[in-house]
């Protein structure tokens, strides 16, 4: 076993073993409120959780799968230093870009983040778009059998041969709900899809969520920031544009320097594909026009697939960011956490 590995392991243990000496500790003194802040891309998440944090002496926990990563900056929207230096961040900028960050290693390093904010007497915002990571910090990290080697090598060299698309339409067989939540590009999750479906001979669906309805061990206050469907649109292509005004390209070629290709989870992400799909063709000015195009249309694709998520997530209420102010907001959701309102 390497060193990474090992490292992983204790990581996983030390997380468990915290979480289950906060479990014992607050069994009897109330629960912990903490704000999750959840929304598709673009809608404005980051800039309500800085100043909802700064309103009430929170920090943030980034919720976000690419935000982890050194280097995947412009892509992920990642907070500025200067935003970083008005609210203290947590999970930004934790892992080599070549290094797996997966929902599990979210879910412990999250929990253990708001521990130390709880510690300090300040309040936990989680921010984030991944209805993935926001589901499982809330219930719990999905249930399934440990990874089988042997299995995992020969699911990878079937994708590596005949394509992402032809195993998706596997898992689409096998479990048309689960397959639903994730895309025909998300190689890592199909992988993982097929090997517990083969491994447990359950559909993944009824696994990930049964017996995780009741959330765990904090006083979770849960909104979900949208806008109308046009002004939403509007934001992620502009967004789009601005971040290859801002050098979006060359980091992504800096990435491939470093190895994102080898991390199918990191090369896979909005933008990112696109881009190394860009730079792996002729880069004429129909190639570029083409990656535009693609990378808008992936981006807006995302956002309803977050919308479609969280509809089916109870715990969270819904705001309308183009209905009001971002004064108004912010004293919602801190009147709502300071009174506990329903």
């Amino acid at each position: 076993m390497c060193l990474a590995e090992k490292e992983k392991i204790g990581r996983i243990f030390q997380g468990v073993a915290q979480e289950a000496k906060q479990h014992l500790g607050e069994l009897q003194k109330p629960k912990k409120r903490v704000i999750l802040l959840a929304g598709p891309t673009a809608v404005g998440k980051s800039a309500i959780g800085i100043a909802l944090a700064q309103a009430m002496g929170g920090e943030i926990v980034s919720a976000d799968s690419m935000q982890v990563y050194r280097g995947m900056d412009i892509g992920s929207s990642k907070p500025s230093l200067e935003d970083q230096k008005l609210v203290n961040h947590h999970l930004v900028d934790i892992r080599q870009v070549n290094e797996i960050f997966n929902v599990v290693d979210f879910y412990y390093e999250a929990r253990h983040s708001c521990q130390i904010i709880h510690a300090r007497e300040n309040v936990s915002v989680v921010v984030g778009g991944s209805g993935f990571y926001l589901h499982s910090f809330i219930y719990g990290p999905p249930n399934g059998p440990p990874s089988v080697p042997e299995l995992r090598e020969k699911l990878e060299a079937e994708i590596e041969l005949f394509g992402a698309e032809f195993l998706y339409k596997r898992v689409v067989e096998l479990d048309a709900k689960y397959a639903a939540t994730i895309t025909k590009n998300d190689k890592q999750k199909i992988v993982r899809a097929l090997e517990i479906m083969t491994l447990t001979g359950e559909k993944v669906s009824s696994m990930a969520w049964s017996s995780r309805r009741h959330p765990q061990n904090y006083d979770f206050r849960c909104w979900f920031l949208n806008r109308p469907r046009e002004s939403l649109y509007h934001r992620i292509e502009k967004r789009c544009m601005k971040m290859l005004e801002e050098g979006f390209i060359d980091e992504v070629k800096a990435l491939i320097e470093v190895g994102i290709k080898t991390n199918s989870s990191a090369a896979q992400a909005i933008g990112y594909r696109q881009a190394i799909e860009f730079l792996e063709s002729k880069q004429t000015e129909a190639d570029y026009a083409r990656f535009i195009s693609h990378f808008k249309q992936a981006s807006r694709n995302y956002a309803k697939r977050q919308l479609t998520w969280f509809r089916r997530e109870p715990m969270f209420r819904w705001l309308d960011l183009d209905m009001h102010d971002p004064e108004i907001v912010v004293d919602m959701i801190r009147q709502d956490f300071e009174n506990g309102l329903t």
